[in-house]
């Protein structure tokens, strides 16, 4: 097949390797939610607007920074985890490329190939040892380890979004309106518009992506402000 063939059929496919949608999705998600959920919680127990503003502000910026943090130990630490099998994969092959040879060729087998066919790419893989490096690990581990996800892509988009997401609930907050119900509102407009984008890249039809979305939130947003309602008034606050 020509380059520009492979080009061409490589094009149809999205890129689900770079490591920035899963944290993107995530952390847009949690922020929406999270923030909901406060400020129903503490917009429950009936304290002040001022309080509510200060209260989502402080979990945005806490919420981010932990998101943001989180997303770089998790990637990176992942990916020290497959350096550290790759290199005793890499040591392996140097000290016994013929059995390392003789598994790749029964694993192939097993999955159908013909054993005269098996045996010999596993001998042309083992003349050549940056490529039988990236078969081997790919077979054995289920990963390209010259395609690892970037700890700072899942850090970075993991940080804007839960703070973009987070932000949601609070506009109406900060264009001055006091009303909890509009913030709520906006809200799950946000969260509804949030899934139905994400079913852009899953295929998924993007209503139902969007509700399940505010389904989820609302549910989260109900059992705060239950929580809120009860220890406000316990505590005379509503």
């Amino acid at each position: 097949m020509t380059e520009t063939s492979n080009t061409v059929r490589e094009s149809h496919h999205a890129d689900v390797s770079g490591g920035w949608l899963r944290p993107a999705v995530f952390g847009a998600m949690d922020g929406l939610v999270t923030n909901i959920a406060l400020i129903a919680g503490v917009g429950g127990g009936g304290v002040a607007p001022d309080t509510i503003v200060l209260t989502g502000v402080a979990g945005l910026v806490a919420g981010a920074i932990s998101m943001g943090l989180g997303e770089y130990t998790s990637v990176q630490s992942q990916n020290e985890q497959i350096a550290a099998e790759v290199a005793k994969e890499r040591r392996e092959l140097e000290r016994h490329p013929d059995a390392e040879a003789a598994e790749l060729a029964d694993g192939w087998v097993a999955r159908g190939l013909p054993r005269e066919l098996a045996d010999q790419v596993a001998a042309v893989l083992r003349d050549n040892p940056r490529e039988a490096l990236r078969v081997h690990v790919q077979e054995e581990l289920g990963v390209d380890p010259d395609e690892q996800p970037s700890p700072w892509a899942a850090a970075g988009s993991s940080f804007v979004c839960f703070s973009v997401g987070a932000l949601v609930p609070l506009l109406t907050y900060l264009l001055g309106f006091t009303s909890l119900w509009l913030a709520l509102t906006v809200g799950g407009l946000g969260l509804f518009l949030a899934g139905a984008l994400v079913a852009r890249f899953t295929a998924r039809r993007w209503w139902l992506s969007g509700a399940r979305q505010l389904l989820l939130g609302a549910a989260a947003a109900a059992a705060t402000y239950l929580i809120g309602r009860l220890i406000g008034v316990g505590a005379g606050l509503g």
